[in-house]
């Protein structure tokens, strides 16, 4: 797979998509879908969405949050928004104000009660 970086004091207005992986220590002010790993280094920021395979979160990131497998939030990431997650990693120290919900969970309410989740509706 490809890796792709916006690095420091480098910021970036608008959407991006992609099938490799990024790095993020720049600023991105838009949503970030891309099939494989997300990490928002130290210095990173992303200001939208973002629905990536995996994240590691060491920066900030404001904004809807759809992770497949594992997203990891390191002790100074400062996440904020809607989060949905396979797993989820959280170090202590982390700044995580959000609503976050496990896929698992989506799929078992959906069955209980027959009505979409917020969450699902989100990410359509």
């Amino acid at each position: 797979m490809e890796r792709n970086v916006i690095a420091k004091n480098t910021v970036i207005v608008g959407d991006i998509k992609a099938d490799g992986d990024f790095r993020i220590d720049g600023t991105l002010e838009g949503n970030l879908t891309i099939k494989g790993r997300v990490i928002i280094g130290a210095t990173g920021s992303v200001k939208g969405n973002i629905i990536a395979a995996v994240a590691d979160i060491e920066g900030e990131s404001s904004g809807n949050l759809k992770v497949e497998k594992t997203l990891t939030v390191k002790s100074i990431a400062k996440i904020s928004g809607d989060v949905v997650v396979g797993k989820l990693s959280i170090e202590p120290g982390a700044d995580f104000n959000a609503s976050c919900i496990m896929t698992g969970i989506i799929k078992k309410a959906e069955k209980t009660d027959g009505k979409e989740s917020k969450f699902k509706k989100i990410f359509k």
